[in-house]
């Protein structure tokens, strides 16, 4: 009986048994781009050098500028060759959050917070305080023209389109045009830990529940409640993509409002957010999710396409920010590094990749198999590599049945595998793995079933 294989959907962690075909039990490095078929992930290039040993927050301004922050104590911006100083003297661990806004200001500006230094603000030329801000601010964004932030548990919002004056009003008459704050209680009484701006509304996040903001005035704001049963890990594990919110709490949920948040579609991957360490992060460059979890001592950022509702692993980068501008996507990293997500290689390196499959059994796992030829058809750039693994077992105990370095661009090459050492097992699995640009179109193989015993 011949079996192929045409679709490949991503990771899925559940039992390995049960699940569909289409799906890897584990991944590295691939992405499904090209689905049906199986891609290498795009690479990245450095944007100048390392600066300290982690990247501490991303900003664009007006969408036409790349901001960093590095535990150096710099703020900087990148001018399209090099890194700019346009701060110093910053604290060394706290990370920022940026936004834009004009309001009162003469021009839009660049505003940050990080919670220990002074809200501060860049104006297209030096960054400087952010005066009449509260102290302690952190998480700032804007939203119904004001800027907003947390200190505590407190939530605080400017005057109406008003950058530097906080104060609330002195006469009742001029609420809605003055500054405004709340106190966000909650029975354990944590503090605020991320806020995100809708279009029409605020969402206020802590560690065990997030609340909602409603309305465009002081006279008519309500703050209400969702769960007390979610929260988010930090303000940098939540993204909008599409409209619809994505956050990391005990799982990767989407929440679009007028129900519960749901994380029905990260099931999948649940196996990766149970094992998450001290960092993590959200992003997207519009057209893709990007989940940056620490395990162990790396980080492991799974990329969820949306269209193709698949779920892909990645590794090599040690994500702690991301931000887009235009169609690009930046990453601050955990070295001291920004990176712009792009090109075929590592920054020069070659990227490696691997799929594994589920096991491949008889209609009855109390039968045994055996296959007798398997093909694998390929596109593989010169310099790519790429060796095919089979398993009867569970086991790292993999034998090498086929290898490949090409010479030249292969494309839509079919390559025989030997598969001698595939018999009289009660399941088979395959792993492709490699170096460089691949892309998978088909694997092959022919079976046989043997009775019942």
């Amino acid at each position: 009986m011949i079996f192929t294989q045409r679709e490949f959907r991503g990771v899925n962690k559940l039992n390995a048994f049960s699940i569909s075909d289409v799906y890897a039990s584990d991944m590295i490095n691939l992405t499904s781009t090209n689905y049906p078929a199986l891609t290498t992930r795009p690479g990245y290039s450095v944007l100048g050098g390392v600066i300290g040993s982690k990247v501490l927050g991303l900003g664009v301004w007006k969408n036409m500028e790349l901001h960093a922050v590095f535990n150096d104590g710099t703020w900087r911006k990148w001018d399209g060759s090099s890194w700019t100083t346009l701060a110093s003297g910053l604290n060394t661990s706290a990370e920022w959050t940026f936004t834009n806004f004009k309001g009162n200001l003469s021009d839009v500006n660049l505003i940050g917070s990080n919670g220990v230094d002074p809200i501060k603000r860049y104006d297209g030329s030096t960054v400087q305080n952010l005066s009449g801000a509260p102290s302690g601010g952190k998480y700032i964004t804007q939203f119904a023209d004001r800027l907003w932030c947390a200190v505590g548990n407190e939530l605080k919002a400017s005057a109406y389109r008003m950058a530097d004056d906080w104060n609330p009003p002195s006469d009742p008459a001029d609420e809605d045009a003055s500054g405004w704050y709340t106190v966000i209680e909650t029975p354990d009484g944590e503090e605020i830990n991320g806020i995100h701006a809708g279009l029409s509304k605020l969402t206020i996040f802590k560690p065990s529940s997030y609340h909602e903001l409603y309305g465009y005035a002081p006279s008519d704001y309500e703050v209400r409640t969702v769960t007390f049963d979610v929260g988010v890990r930090n303000n940098k594990s939540a993204v909008t993509l599409n409209g619809v919110m994505h956050f990391l709490s005990k799982s990767i949920y989407q929440y679009a409002g007028g129900m519960l948040p749901v994380k029905g579609y990260s099931e999948v991957v649940q196996d990766y957010v149970n094992r998450v360490g001290q960092h993590s992060c959200l992003g997207t460059d519009g057209q893709n999710l990007y989940v940056s979890l620490q395990i162990g001592n790396t980080m492991t950022i799974l990329q969820y396409d949306e269209m193709k509702r698949a779920w892909n692993v990645w590794r090599g980068i040690q994500a702690v920010h991301f931000a887009q501008m235009g169609n690009d996507l930046y990453i601050g990293d955990l070295e001291g590094r920004v990176l712009k997500l792009g090109g075929s290689t590592n920054n020069g390196n070659p990227i490696p990749w691997l799929w594994v499959s589920k096991p491949f059994t008889a209609p009855s796992m109390s039968q045994t198999v055996r296959w007798t030829r398997m093909f694998v058809t390929v596109d593989l750039p010169a310099g790519s590599t790429m060796n095919v693994y089979l398993s009867k077992t569970l086991e790292e105990d993999w034998e090498l049945a086929g290898t490949i370095t090409a010479q030249s661009d292969l494309q839509q090459h079919r390559i025989p595998i030997t598969t001698r050492m595939a018999a009289n097992a009660k399941f088979i699995r395959y792993k492709l793995e490699g170096t460089g640009p691949v892309t998978i179109y088909e694997v092959a193989w022919e079976q046989q079933e043997l009775p019942l015993r």
